[in-house]
């Protein structure tokens, strides 16, 4: 807790104890849940929450820099993993996984930079970043097999 106090410190953001639980509910877990998901979550350990206090929450830690929004078909889930990485969308269940950081790393090689100066050029724009996200159907032999934990995840 008192890493998260100094991190809303060092990005000026008020220390509150539902802001705390909101971030730290976020940072511990690697499902990218939606702020109604968070809410559960959060709401049994601080008493005191509204579903309203936990979107303006999401709300200015991504304004922050200290999370980002992932969009969904329906609305958005959140990560608070803020390293370059891919994600892999599945589009009957919305679930969204991390890619393995080994194939992300591989995926992005293999974007050539001659396309995206001509996006650049031909736009008129800067490239700073490259987001991608995967959009899947889950294969029938994963679903009966059940989803990878993170550390399975982690080692492909």
């Amino acid at each position: 807790m008192a890493d998260t106090r100094s991190l809303f410190a060092r990005h000026k953001i008020r220390c509150t104890a539902q802001r705390l639980a909101v971030y730290e509910a976020l940072a511990r877990t690697s499902d990218h849940p939606t702020a109604e998901e968070l809410f559960r979550m959060v709401r049994p350990r601080t008493g005191r929450l509204s579903l309203a206090t936990v979107y303006n929450t999401l709300d200015m830690l991504c304004d922050a820099g200290l999370c980002r929004r992932l969009p969904t078909n329906g609305g958005c889930r959140f990560d608070a993993d803020m390293t370059d990485h891919q994600h892999i969308r599945l589009r009957d269940t919305g679930t969204i996984r991390d890619v393995p950081p080994a194939l992300g790393a591989k995926l992005m090689h293999r974007i050539p930079a001659s396309v995206l100066a001509e996006i650049e050029r031909r736009l008129g724009v800067r490239i700073e970043a490259v987001n991608v996200q995967l959009l899947a159907t889950e294969s029938p032999r994963r679903k009966h097999r059940g989803s990878m934990t993170r550390h399975e995840s982690m080692a492909r």
